[in-house]
C-alpha cells in the first residue's frame, strides 16, 4: 500500500529485524495485519511485532465514519476524532511501559504535524526517550500553481496556508511536543527548514517512505526507432499539475513520443486540454491499474514525468528509481531529496508559464541523449539501495541510540559501546 498505511507499516516491520516493537494502532487493517502473521515467513520478525488495538470509534459503523473523513482530505472534522484517538492511545502506552521495559516511545503516523499525539506527556511521566517523525511540516501550498484551480480551492487553500503558518508558530502542544523530543525527524528538506525556522529546532533529514529494491533496476536497451515512452502517474486533481505535464510534452514537440497518463478521476478536461495542444493522438489514457500493471509500465517506459507540487515522499517515485526510470520532478517536497541528477532531472518552482518551458527542456536534453538516460536507468539500483526501507531502518537506529545516549541510559538494550 500507499500513503500512510504502507508507510507505517514498513517502518515497524523493517525496524523489527533491530527492536521489540509494541504498536498500537487503529483497526482499519486489522484484517490484512492478521492475515500477515499467518503467512509471514520470518518468525524472527513477527515474534518482535506486539499489536495493540485501538478502534478510533464506539462500533463499527462510527468508525467507517470517521475512517472516510481521514481518507478524505482536507475533512478537518477528523482531528476532532484524532485527537481524542491520541489520547487513548497515550494511556495504552502508558500501560505497556509499566509492564514492559520500553527503550524509545515513537511517535510514528501520521506525518502531519498538526497532531503530534501525547507520547510526548507519557515521555515526561516515565523518562523515556521521545522520537517524533518523520513528520511533514512545508510551510505552503505554492499558490502560483493553483491559478488554474477553482476559486472555492484557491480559497481553501489560502485558508489552509495561513491555518498551517499560525499552527507552525503558535499551536502549543505542537511546540511543547517538539520541545520534549529528543529527537524530530523531519520527512523532506522543507520540513527540516521549518522545524529549524518555527520551533527553533534541529531535525533529522529521513524522507518518510523507502525503496523495494528490486532485481529489475536497469531499463531495456532501446533501439533509436522505438517510440519515446514518458509514463505520468497520479490523481486527476490540481496539485499532481497533469495540465502542466501536457503541456511540456507538446512544447517539447518531439514525433515519436508516447505519453502514458495512469490515474484516477475526471480526466474529461485534460483530455480536452490535450486535444487544444494536438497531442491527443500520442496520449494514453490508462485510467486506474493495478500496482503489477503499473511497475511493469516503469520498467518499459523511459522516463517518469512527475509534476506535483505538493506531496510528502510520493511513492511513485521510489518505485520508479527501484525500477530503474530515471525522473523529471520539480526540486521541492520528498521527492525533491530522493531526486539526484544521477538518476533524473529537477525542476525549480517558480510559476507554470517557467515550469513548462523547464519541463519541456529536460524531456528534449534526454530524448536526444539517450545514453545519459541509460546512465541514469544503472545509476538508480545504487540510488534505490541508499533509498531502502533496509537503509531507512537504520538510520532511525542509530538515531534511537543517539537519543538513549544523550539521556545516559546506558543500561538500555539500544545502547552500544560506542555511546
Amino acid at each position: 500500500m500507499g500513503s500512510e498505511p504502507g508507510m507505517g507499516w514498513n517502518w515497524i516491520v523493517s525496524l523489527a529485524k533491530y527492536c521489540e516493537v509494541f504498536v498500537v494502532t487503529e483497526g482499519e487493517f486489522r484484517p490484512q495485519i492478521e492475515t500477515w502473521f499467518v503467512k509471514v515467513n520470518n518468525a524472527d520478525i513477527a515474534q518482535r511485532l506486539h499489536f495493540f488495538w485501538n478502534p478510533i470509534g464506539r462500533d463499527e459503523d462510527e468508525c467507517m465514519k470517521i475512517r472516510k473523513m481521514c481518507w478524505n482530505q482536507g475533512d478537518w472534522r477528523f482531528y476532532r476524532y484524532y485527537r481524542k484517538w491520541q489520547k487513548k492511545t497515550a494511556e495504552i502506552a502508558e500501560d505497556i511501559c509499566k509492564k514492559e521495559r520500553i527503550d524509545i516511545l515513537h511517535q510514528l503516523n501520521m506525518i502531519g504535524f498538526r497532531e503530534p499525539g501525547y507520547l510526548w506527556q507519557v515521555s515526561k511521566k516515565t523518562g523515556i526517550p521521545f522520537v517524533w517523525g518523520p513528520i511533514d511540516a512545508k510551510a505552503s501550498f505554492p499558490m502560483a500553481y493553483a491559478q488554474k484551480a477553482s476559486f472555492k480551492i484557491r480559497t481553501f487553500l489560502r485558508i489552509k496556508n495561513l491555518i498551517t503558518l499560525l499552527q507552525l508558530q503558535f499551536s502549543r502542544r505542537v511546540r511543547v511536543a517538539a520541545k520534549q523530543a529528543g529527537a524530530i525527524v523531519g520527512a523532506s528538506s522543507n520540513s527540516v527548514k521549518s522545524i529549524k525556522k518555527y520551533l527553533h529546532l534541529d531535525a533529522t533529514l529521513i524522507n518518510e517512505t523507502g525503496c523495494r529494491v528490486t532485481s529489475n533496476s536497469v531499463l531495456k536497451e532501446k533501439k533509436k526507432n522505438d517510440a519515446f515512452e514518458i509514463l505520468w502517474v497520479g490523481k486527476f486533481d490540481f496539485r499532481k499539475q497533469l495540465d502542466l505535464a501536457l503541456h511540456a510534452v507538446a512544447l517539447a514537440d518531439i514525433d515519436d513520443v508516447c505519453f502514458h497518463i495512469v490515474g484516477g478521476g475526471n480526466d474529461e478536461p485534460y483530455k480536452k486540454f490535450a486535444s487544444s495542444l494536438g497531442i491527443s493522438s500520442c496520449c494514453v489514457w490508462h485510467g486506474v491499474v493495478s500496482h503489477d500493471d503499473v511497475q511493469r509500465m516503469m520498467r518499459q517506459c523511459d522516463l517518469l514525468l512527475f509534476t506535483s507540487v505538493a506531496e510528502g515522499t510520493p511513492h511513485v517515485v521510489l518505485e520508479s528509481i527501484a525500477n530503474g526510470l530515471p525522473v523529471v520532478c520539480f526540486d521541492t517536497c520528498g521527492h525533491g531529496d530522493c531526486v539526484t541528477e544521477n538518476v533524473g532531472v529537477k525542476i525549480s518552482l517558480t510559476n507554470p508559464e517557467q515550469s513548462v518551458k523547464d519541463f519541456a527542456e529536460a524531456i528534449k536534453a534526454l530524448y536526444h541523449n539517450r545514453q545519459l538516460l541509460q546512465t541514469m536507468s544503472k545509476n538508480c539500483s545504487a540510488r534505490a539501495t541508499e533509498l531502502s526501507w533496509e537503509n531507512k531502518a537504520l538510520q532511525m537506529l542509530d538515531l534511537y541510540n543517539k537519543v538513549v545516549c544523550n539521556q545516559g541510559n546506558e543500561d538500555s538494550r539500544l545502547c552500544g559501546n560506542d555511546c
